[in-house]
């Protein structure tokens, strides 16, 4: 699916305000939690950079209690 530039600003003024229903294009969506929103979020921000031919990195860092 493509996503729009007001579609990833809704996401993220909804985030920052605190609130789950947006409005957006004409369109009304309610999400359940604020980790779903964030989820869409980040689903919306990478392909937008995969479309612009951006190429996002991912860290991962491992921690332990013990010695492995």
């Amino acid at each position: 699916m493509t996503y729009t530039i007001s579609q990833r600003d809704a996401l993220r003024q909804a985030i920052a305000s605190g609130v789950l229903l947006l409005h957006y294009d004409n369109k009304r969506v309610q999400y359940r939690t604020m980790a779903e929103l964030k989820e869409a979020l980040n689903e919306v921000e990478t392909e937008l950079a995969r479309d612009s031919g951006v190429i996002q990195t991912r860290h991962v860092k491992i921690y332990a209690e013990k010695d492995l």
